[in-house]
């Protein structure tokens, strides 16, 4: 059983060097994550990085495996030091930049696109679109709680952390809890009491 976990932990780390990987340190893997680079995207993947893909040590039911995704040939995901990403979806048509000591919990959707555009009042096209896509960025020492949606075009400032189930569709400013869908700053830390 070790030599099988061994030689797929080789295969993985085949698959980072020949897909436009670029390692900056040990990556700590857990299970099997799905990671797809089209050519010409880039994954920056910084020091000590962990991406959980099983439920065997996890506190929470993990749906799937860890999902990388640069899905266009200019998309860029960058993921700091020391970040934990836990059996979520990372898809970027552009950009993602997540910074260093975030910590994503299970079964959360990061996506900068929506796919396709709306197409109205040419509805029956819509399926032919490819859509837009606006960049994300999740600054450093972050938490997400499990099963959280973050939208096209957010930023979630220093220190947040956005509440289990929440859904992101505008920026966050640092030092806050948010949550809620849509999520609304619920505490603001970066004040001081009077």
């Amino acid at each position: 059983m070790i030599r099988k976990i061994k030689s797929l932990i080789g295969l993985i780390k085949v698959k980072f060097i020949y897909k436009n990987v670029y390692l900056n340190g040990h990556v700590n893997i857990s299970g099997i994550p799905i990671i797809v680079v089209k050519s010409g995207g880039k994954l920056f993947i910084g020091n000590n990085v962990s991406l959980k893909s099983n439920n065997k040590s996890y506190h929470l039911n993990m749906h799937s495996p860890v999902k990388i995704m640069a899905d266009r040939s200019d998309a860029i995901i960058e993921i700091g030091d020391n970040t934990r990403i836990n059996g979520s979806c990372i898809h970027a048509y552009k950009r993602i930049s997540i910074g260093k000591n975030c910590l994503i919990a299970a079964n959360c959707q990061i996506i900068d696109g929506n796919g396709h555009d709306l197409s109205f009042p040419d509805v029956a096209n819509r399926i032919n679109t490819r859509g837009d896509a606006k960049e994300i960025v999740i600054d450093d020492n972050v938490w997400i709680g499990a099963n959280c949606i973050i939208l096209p075009g957010v930023r979630i400032g220093y220190g947040c952390v956005i509440a289990a189930g929440s859904v992101v569709v505008k920026d966050i400013p640092p030092m806050c809890v948010a949550g809620g869908n849509p999520a609304k700053v619920i505490k603001d830390y970066s004040k001081k009491d009077d």
